[in-house]
């Protein structure tokens, strides 16, 4: 067998460990109960209380990330309609209210701005 073969085969063995270890974290639930999706460099978790949203965001390991210097935008879908949520950070996430009661798995989009002024969304089915 060429090295080639050898060292893809190596590469892809060291690899599919770390891939199904990061796919798992997208199922289910996150820390606080809530649905996590990618955001860029970011994984971030929804949570929504009646009309509360939490959004709480992680480093690619996993660790919450300080919401200082973070805003960011909820745009969720209740009873077919849009609702628009500004989000700010509180303790430990950015958090905002909604004008209505948004159940507890609205579909949506999440989107956040850095410090740094990058831009970022995750989509929530």
């Amino acid at each position: 067998m060429p090295i080639r073969k050898i060292l893809a085969a190596g590469a892809l063995a060291l690899a599919l460990p770390l891939c199904a270890r990061h796919a798992c974290a997208h199922d289910g639930t996150g820390h606080n109960g809530g649905r996590i999706a990618d955001a860029g460099p970011y994984h971030i978790e929804l949570v929504t209380k009646d009309r509360t949203v939490e959004v709480t965001i992680y480093d690619a390991k996993e660790k919450a990330v300080s919401p200082a210097g973070f805003k960011g935008t909820a745009i969720l879908v209740v009873g077919g309609k849009p609702a628009r949520v500004v989000l700010t950070p509180a303790a430990a996430r950015l958090t905002g209210e909604a004008e209505v009661a948004l159940g507890a798995t609205p579909k949506g989009v999440v989107q956040i701005t850095g410090p740094d002024g990058a831009a970022a969304s995750g989509k929530f089915n």
